[in-house]
């Protein structure tokens, strides 16, 4: 590409005061892309919103949109999804703990300028320590969930080692079942194509969900390895076993795998059509 792809950023931001000043300066430093960034604030109670509205008076490409509670991590992207700049080109689905990079981008985008049968691509992450993280992954299944929430490291290992995609790697990209959301790459037309984020998900697997959907509709997830961006991945989801967020994923996944018919054997997931 001769000029400089339009990429519409959507960050979302929940107490996120310590991550979410680099994540929109890393976005605005990133040489050789367009870039217009919606960071939608999940009603936060902490000094995100002061640093946005800092962010936003000194960069005219940067808009916030503030909500008055936590509405989850699909009704708030999908606020921002709903209203992408005219003239986008990409999205770039972005959590608020990230550093991305224009080289990692630019990467991403010849991949889907290349090749219009890949619907999402994602960058390998690691967190600042260098702790490389698992970006792409198999389906969940009931098995996977319980054994990495069992106490016991013997059992979250297993459960880490299946949840692992064993396809291969290819030119340095792998297809896989899903990416986690913490960055993805899409094609306008494929998100529009597609569809919104699933809203009876509250917390997760919002990702898994897209992922499949945008296989069911013929279009490759492909995971980046030689693309690579800073993910410190926050935690949200440890703290107490009843905690909210915890019970919002967990009404989330009985909703996904009702929604996608199975629950130990993540073949079939595939083999089901695409429901409205």
């Amino acid at each position: 590409m001769s000029r400089a792809p339009r990429i519409a950023f959507v960050i979302l931001t929940w107490n996120s005061e310590r991550h979410v000043e680099p994540c929109v300066r890393s976005v605005l430093a990133c040489s050789g892309i367009d870039a217009s960034v919606a960071v939608v604030d999940n009603g936060s109670t902490d000094e995100t919103p002061a640093m946005l509205r800092a962010l936003a008076a000194a960069h005219g490409e940067v808009h916030p949109v503030f909500l008055d509670e936590n509405l989850g991590t699909t009704v708030s992207r999908n606020i921002a999804l709903r209203n992408l700049p005219e003239g986008a080109e990409y999205v770039c689905v972005l959590d608020s703990d990230t550093v991305v990079n224009g080289k990692a981008l630019l990467r991403m985008v010849d991949l889907l300028d290349g090749d219009p049968s890949i619907g999402v691509v994602g960058p390998a992450m690691r967190d600042s320590a260098g702790v490389v993280q698992q970006s792409g992954r198999n389906l969940p299944t009931l098995g996977i969930k319980l054994m990495k929430a069992l106490p016991g490291s013997k059992a979250q290992a297993r459960g880490a080692r299946l949840e692992a995609p064993s396809s291969p790697v290819v030119g340095r990209i792998q297809d896989v079942p899903y990416l986690i959301s913490a960055c993805w790459l899409v094609p306008v037309r494929v998100f529009r194509q597609v569809g919104l984020l699933d809203e009876r998900i509250f917390y997760a697997p919002e990702d898994v969900d897209w992922c499949l959907r945008c296989r069911k509709a013929g279009y490759r997830v492909v995971w980046c390895h030689d693309a690579e961006i800073v993910h410190e991945y926050q935690r949200i989801s440890k703290k107490r076993f009843f905690s909210k967020t915890n019970l919002e994923h967990l009404k989330g996944l009985a909703h996904y795998f009702r929604k996608h018919r199975y629950l130990l054997d993540a073949g079939k997931a595939l083999e089901t059509e695409k429901r409205p």
